[in-house]
């Protein structure tokens, strides 16, 4: 099990990943998105992975709107994507997030998952043509069920499934459901806690989700692979402290399952 953080896009990258480095986090969960974090120096960004022996997951921006039905609009995200996926390659991941998209038309809204399939087909080949596993981030309906990720993963075989366990809080289908169900599917887990109503980012432990019970029941589907802490803070020494002491819950809760 890796646990690692996610690069703030409005903060400088390469302050972030020394920082993260020096903390002995395993991995960044690097997120290509604007102001900073939109076009990262790859040599940079390499070298400083190599010196803190840190791993790699590809996130992408959260609002592409990738599944629009209008053909240019999917294929500037399609190219946008698939610089992205050039990005994560050269930095060595094995796996690029995606997330729902939800901008659609309103007549076209009932057909959102009929749509994902027919755009999620292509976008996996080509992250497979790059050596990464595309994997799928629930989040709101209707991305939010057991039975729409069952649906989908069974359609697109290349696709995994990007769990994010705060999402499943609020969401339809707890993250206990997911796990009995698709714990084979998982291929990369987010952690944050929050109330229950709402993608807040706490710390572990602040909010309502169950975390003995998550961590045991993720423990018990074999899952030994990364868990991005995505706690968010605009006090940056907090942000650090709040980090630190989701990590050590985390492992302590793993050790004991």
């Amino acid at each position: 099990m890796q646990i690692g953080l996610m690069n703030h896009p409005a903060l400088p990258l390469p302050e972030q990943i020394n920082a993260m480095g020096q903390a002995g986090y395993d991995f960044l969960d690097l997120t290509i998105e604007g102001p900073c974090a939109l076009n990262p120096d790859v040599d940079k960004v390499r070298k400083l992975l190599d010196k803190y022996k840190l791993n790699v997951v590809g996130h992408t921006d959260p609002c592409l709107p990738y599944a629009y039905p209008i053909d240019e609009v999917r294929n500037a995200c399609y190219k946008e994507l698939e610089r992205c996926a050039r990005i994560f390659q050269a930095l060595g991941a094995a796996v690029m997030n995606i997330h729902p998209c939800y901008t659609a038309p309103p007549g076209a809204k009932s057909a959102r998952v009929k749509a994902h399939v027919e755009v999620l087909k292509p976008l996996s080949q080509m992250a497979k043509s790059h050596g990464l596993k595309l994997v799928l981030e629930n989040f709101s309906a209707p991305f939010d069920t057991v039975e729409t990720f069952s649906l989908l993963l069974d359609e697109i075989p290349d696709l995994g499934l990007h769990l994010d366990v705060g999402h499943t809080h609020f969401g339809a289908d707890d993250a206990l459901g997911f796990f009995k169900k698709l714990g084979h599917k998982i291929d990369h887990v987010h952690f944050s806690d929050n109330r229950g109503n709402a993608d807040h980012h706490m710390p572990l432990g602040v909010g309502g989700v169950d975390w003995k019970s998550v961590i045991e029941a993720l423990k018990r589907t074999g899952y030994d692979q990364t868990i991005t802490l995505e706690v968010f803070c605009q006090d940056q020494d907090m942000f650090w402290k709040y980090a630190d002491l989701s990590r050590q819950l985390v492992r302590s809760l793993w050790d004991a399952a």
